[in-house]
């Protein structure tokens, strides 16, 4: 499973660093001519390169990647204390990493930034996009709460 989560982690960073390609790309002419003045979709990328960069790239690669191979290795256990816990918690992260792509792809995108804060009245966020992102943030931070679970059971 930790190779998996390294894998994972792997394919989020391109989509990320791609992402902060076109950031740059963006910012590199005054005016900007990307996005066609539309300052969703450009909240929205940012708003996607941030999301899968800490919670796709950084924190399955380092905690769900290296911690299934070192901490097993540095305590002498042939594996983690609940596999079957740890598959779960890697389905988890995929499915979440999936609903997080999807979300780009409905409507405007979902284009809040780095609050991730659902507007309170529908002409604010009138498509699901966000409601996708939110929902794959929870599912990932479930994910995360079963790895950490394991993880303490493990070091006990």
């Amino acid at each position: 499973i930790g190779t998996y989560y390294i894998i994972l982690g792997y394919w989020a960073g391109l989509g990320g660093s791609i992402l902060s390609m076109i950031i740059r790309l963006e910012l590199s002419s005054p005016g900007g001519y990307l996005f066609f003045d539309s300052g969703q979709v450009y909240n929205s990328v940012i708003t996607m390169h941030g999301i899968l960069m800490i919670f796709f790239m950084v924190m399955p690669i380092l905690i769900g990647g290296f911690g299934n191979w070192m901490l097993p290795i540095m305590l002498g256990a042939p594996e983690m204390a609940f596999p079957r816990v740890n598959a779960l918690s890697f389905w988890f992260t995929l499915v979440a990493l999936v609903m997080v792509y999807k979300s780009l792809f409905i409507g405007g995108g979902p284009g809040s930034s780095w609050t991730i804060y659902p507007p309170l009245s529908v002409e604010g966020q009138p498509e699901v996009s966000l409601d996708v992102m939110i929902l794959g943030l929870h599912t990932v931070g479930i994910s995360s709460l079963l790895g950490a679970i394991n993880f303490m059971a493990t070091t006990q």
